[in-house]
């Protein structure tokens, strides 16, 4: 892909950057906005939101139609967008804590709902703006500032979550797979319901020193040893699969109908009314 395709995508002005020198976060948007390049999107009909964190910050260095929201609240907005105009490409990108801690109920519910937005959610198990404290994604044993003798909470599977609660297509990678990224982000934006991409990536900063991880290359290395392909996980045991991650694509519905057309028949049904 040239260059320029990708670089249109960018606010330039607004660079460099926020992010720590290795920060996982740049592979996830070279891979979201190779996506977007690749599959012809007009940036003017695609919106991106995001709450509030070092991932929600991508946005702003995206030349569409951004929303920076409040945290955990980001996908209400996204869902506000979607149904005022059901034609946009709506994303929403999200942390780990930003997704299921404090924006828990909100993303139960667009899982629920299967309303046609992509969620991106990258999970560096910690909060990494705010001082690294322990996440709902945080591994058992990992320290953070809030556990500086090992979490003890079991954490959330995202992508487990997501489909228990509805989202039709469900995928995971890491941030030692980047074309698996865009592949499977490229598959969530042409999805016609509610999509989930979980990538896990890395905060050497906040976790790393704390988990002897300290360095960038040691974090893609860590994920690149523990990735396992869903077609080789299906024939492993539990224990075989202890502290992988499971990475493709791990479930799809083709057939639940979207929420906004759903919703459009409710409207047809009022007289054109939306009351």
């Amino acid at each position: 892909m040239p260059r320029e395709d990708v670089m249109k995508w960018l606010r330039s002005q607004f660079m460099p950057h926020i992010w720590c020198p290795g920060c996982g976060h740049g592979i996830i948007m070279h891979a979201l906005l190779r996506a977007l390049s690749s599959l012809g999107k007009d940036p003017g009909k695609t919106v991106i939101s995001s709450g509030i964190g070092c991932s929600s910050r991508m946005p702003g260095y995206i030349d569409a139609c951004t929303l920076h929201t409040a945290h955990g609240r980001s996908l209400a907005f996204a869902t506000g967008v979607k149904l005022a105009n059901p034609e946009l490409t709506v994303l929403d990108v999200m942390g780990d804590g930003d997704c299921s801690a404090i924006g828990g109920n909100h993303f139960i519910h667009a899982c629920r709902r299967n309303i046609g937005i992509c969620a991106i959610v990258m999970n560096n198990n910690i909060y990494g703006m705010t001082g690294g404290q322990a996440s709902p994604t945080t591994p058992i044993g990992a320290i953070a500032t809030t556990a500086p003798y090992g979490a003890i909470d079991p954490p959330f599977d995202i992508c487990r979550l997501a489909i228990g609660a509805g989202a039709t297509f469900v995928a995971r990678a890491t941030i030692a797979q980047p074309q698996m990224c865009e592949t499977l982000i490229k598959k969530g934006i042409q999805h016609d319901g509610f999509s989930v991409i979980e990538i896990m990536t890395h905060c050497h900063t906040q976790f790393g020193r704390k988990n002897k991880r300290s360095r960038p290359l040691d974090n893609f290395n860590f994920f690149k040893d523990r990735s396992v392909m869903k077609t080789k996980a299906d024939g492993l045991s539990p224990e075989e699969l202890e502290d992988k991650y499971v990475i493709g694509e791990l479930h799809y519905d083709a057939n639940a109908e979207e929420y906004t057309k759903k919703y459009q028949r409710v409207i047809e049904r009022a007289g054109g009314q939306s009351k």
